[in-house]
């Protein structure tokens, strides 16, 4: 399928070329940009009957503690790598508004929410995770790569009972030595605990992505958006 590409200072929009009947908001990892996962969209090979818009936002620069307080383009602060210290609970918030403003937007161009998938890697994939389970209306699903559940004791009291069992894909690579594998098992673990399924897949890989890995991701989202 060739998609149109349009860039603003906020986003990078690839569109289909029928009108889009569902949507994928795709955010990048610490100190990436929009641009990151533009490639990938080909190399998932979705059938021209499925004109899916992908939209992928540029985090807004900042410093980053745990960088030396070094200012690069981040959903959110991390103070360390601890549990506690692994997400600033105001850029979180921050971050999590935004997703909304462009779910709010994707359904005022017509793609209902149902249609609307949430999708991240690394500290982007914490970010749809945080507000895909809060998010007030239905979502298609919660594509999480790479990454964790910031405050994960929070979220059985802020979890909205719209997406309590929304589909769930994460991904991790074994040997990630950037976000342990462990702390992506940590949060299926509490996810199922709480009701959630989870479809996981592990690779041998570090923090990045496979071809197996694509092709999951490209079964995935045909099943949820098809």
């Amino acid at each position: 399928m060739k998609y149109v590409q349009r860039t603003t200072a906020d986003e990078v929009v690839l569109s289909p070329p029928a009108t889009a009947t569902a949507s994928v908001i795709w955010l990048h990892g610490l100190g990436a940009d929009g641009f990151d996962f533009v490639p990938i969209v080909n190399e998932l090979g979705l059938p021209g009957d499925l004109p899916v818009r992908f939209i992928f936002p540029h985090a807004p620069v900042r410093p980053v503690t745990v960088n030396a307080g070094y200012e690069m383009r981040a959903w959110y602060d991390i103070v360390s790598f601890t549990p506690e210290g692994r997400a600033d609970a105001a850029g979180l918030a921050e971050a999590s508004r935004r997703v909304g403003d462009y779910v709010r937007g994707e359904v005022e161009s017509g793609v209902p929410a149902d249609r609307i998938v949430l999708a991240g890697f690394s500290q982007g994939g914490a970010v749809a995770l945080f507000a895909g389970l809060r998010h007030r209306q239905r979502l298609a699903g919660i594509l999480a790569l790479s990454t964790y559940l910031p405050f994960p004791g929070q979220l059985a009291a802020e979890k909205s009972a719209a997406n309590a069992d929304v589909p769930i894909l994460m991904c991790h690579g074994r040997e990630d030595p950037m976000v342990k594998l462990w702390m992506g098992s940590e949060t299926r673990e509490l996810l199922e605990s709480q009701g959630h399924a989870v479809e996981w897949h592990d690779y041998p890989m570090q923090h990045e992505i496979c071809i197996e890995e694509i092709a999951d991701v490209s079964r995935w989202l045909r099943a949820r958006l098809g």
